[in-house]
């Protein structure tokens, strides 16, 4: 690692211009691999959540393709959409400057990291931040530490969906919003402020 990269890491998170993302999948089905069908991101800079600067796309998956019945989200009422969308290296010809020149934010960055190396397996996505593991940091009683539980124990909903309207969770900019509304409130706390990307 270079004495720059090193250097970007090392930046606070509330001076640091972040992207943070979320997927929507189809569940998990006996025969099929996940795949993502929908993902949202958002900037945070400088600590606050950017409403301007977002990105969001549909993911072309098989009509035919089975979702899981306990997948969440709309994907039901948006079958043809998806069916119809771009496919997933077009979608990544858009996304790629986002999620290559800044570090990446996301709550529980396993899915995410899992499908962003599907998009460009020679690619290495670093450094994550992990708002999961941030939260349960900052609330180690909270009797769930899920995002949108977090959201709305939190007080944030009001906030999230002034920001992000008609939307709801388990859409991916919602939760993408959500998540950053999320880093942001955390970013507040005593003791919080000066944290380190490479803190955690």
């Amino acid at each position: 690692m270079s004495m720059r990269q090193r250097q970007k890491i090392q930046k606070m998170l509330r001076l640091t211009t972040l992207t943070v993302l979320d997927f929507e999948t189809t569940g998990s089905v006996p025969g099929f691999d996940t795949e993502p069908w929908q993902i949202g991101a958002v900037r945070l800079v400088n600590g606050r959540v950017e409403p301007d600067q977002t990105f969001e796309s549909l993911i072309r998956v098989d009509a035919n393709r089975p979702f899981s019945a306990y997948a969440p989200g709309t994907h039901h009422k948006l079958r043809k959409e998806i069916a119809a969308a771009p496919k997933v290296s077009d979608v990544w010809k858009r996304l790629e400057n986002w999620v290559t020149t800044c570090p990446l934010v996301a709550h529980n960055i396993s899915v995410e990291k899992k499908f962003l190396r599907h998009m460009a397996p020679m690619h290495r996505f670093s450094p994550w931040v992990d708002t999961l593991a941030l939260a349960r940091k900052a609330w180690p009683n909270a009797p769930t530490h899920k995002l949108g539980d977090l959201i709305e124990g939190l007080g944030l909903d009001t906030h999230v969906r002034k920001l992000c309207p008609n939307r709801d969770a388990h859409d991916a900019l919602y939760d993408a919003i959500a998540c950053a509304v999320l880093l942001e409130k955390i970013l507040t706390l005593p003791g919080w402020e000066n944290s380190r990307i490479d803190d955690f």
